[in-house]
């Protein structure tokens, strides 16, 4: 058996549940941020902050979605539950935590620490 092959049906259909998930959500901050009125000038600063609020769920909930798309699309292919990085076995604990986990956490602590040290 082909290292992740075990954990391909369970975990993408939590990839796929992830991903409707996102969907719902990113629906729902999208409609309320379309229902935000034109902000008069005494109404300017509270409604540009909740803009940005949601503006900002709403790019992180699209970096999740992309992140659990491309797990679905390894899944696809078979390499689901294999690091991208090592190409060893993503530990099912992971997985089981972070469906859409691409790197092992040897993996994804080093690319976490190369960050930091280029953006201090």
């Amino acid at each position: 058996m082909a290292a992740g092959t075990s954990h391909n049906a369970p975990n993408t259909s939590k990839l796929e549940l992830a991903r409707q998930e996102l969907l719902v959500e990113l629906e729902h901050l999208q409609l309320e941020l379309h229902s935000l009125a034109e902000p008069t000038a005494d109404e300017a600063d509270t409604d540009a902050f909740e803009r940005e609020k949601i503006w900002a769920l709403i790019t992180s909930l699209q970096r999740k979605l992309e992140s659990v798309e491309h797990a679905i699309r390894l899944a696809q292919t078979g390499s689901y539950g294999i690091c991208q990085s090592c190409r060893e076995e993503i530990d099912p604990a992971r997985l089981d935590i972070l469906p859409h986990a691409t790197l092992c956490l040897r993996c994804q602590r080093e690319l976490e620490r190369q960050s930091r040290r280029a953006h201090p």
